[in-house]
């Protein structure tokens, strides 16, 4: 006898995992494509991303306002040191959870050159909004969301693509 699920179903929706469905008793949606990057589906590994990048980027976000407001680093150095420890916090974690890769030299030298790229455009959007929205807290928030943002798509597409497909 099979236990009714815990939530409602939509019509229609069959739980593979009851009914023999899916590969591996797993969702469609969830099912590790042929060739796949470790650590589970697409679903999986953007609910895996996501959080880990919601950890990072409070690391980096605390780390840059605290730069810049009570150390008074400038703006680029600020965003600079504070993009380093919550890109290398991501990096730690995605590594190990969201795509449970093993360490290998080919995946260290494409993140750093993922970073740098990575860098490059979260830095540069981040001051040009600064420089135009200007210094005030939301305008702050405002351009880090979007630089972060741009940066986040940039990562997720290139380490499930090609950097956690490397061995």
């Amino acid at each position: 006898m099979t236990e009714p699920p815990l939530v409602d179903e939509p019509a229609g929706v069959v739980d593979a995992s009851r009914e023999g469905g899916g590969e591996d008793g797993q969702h469609a949606e969830d099912a590790p494509d042929r060739g796949a990057a470790p650590g589970g589906g697409l679903v999986t590994q953007v609910f895996r991303f996501a959080v880990t990048g919601g950890l990072s980027a409070i690391v980096d976000f605390g780390l840059y306002l605290f730069l810049l407001k009570v150390v008074g680093l400038p703006t680029s150095a600020a965003k600079s040191i504070s993009f380093v420890a919550g890109t290398t916090t991501a990096y730690l974690l995605n590594r190990r959870w969201t795509f449970q890769a093993p360490p290998s030299r080919a995946r260290f030298l494409a993140v750093v050159a993922l970073y740098a790229t990575t860098f490059a455009v979260q830095v540069g959007i981040n001051q040009v909004l600064v420089n135009t929205l200007g210094e005030g807290g939301v305008q702050l928030t405002a351009a880090f969301v979007v630089a972060q943002g741009t940066a986040t798509v940039i990562n997720f597409v290139v380490q499930r693509l090609v950097i956690f497909k490397l061995r």
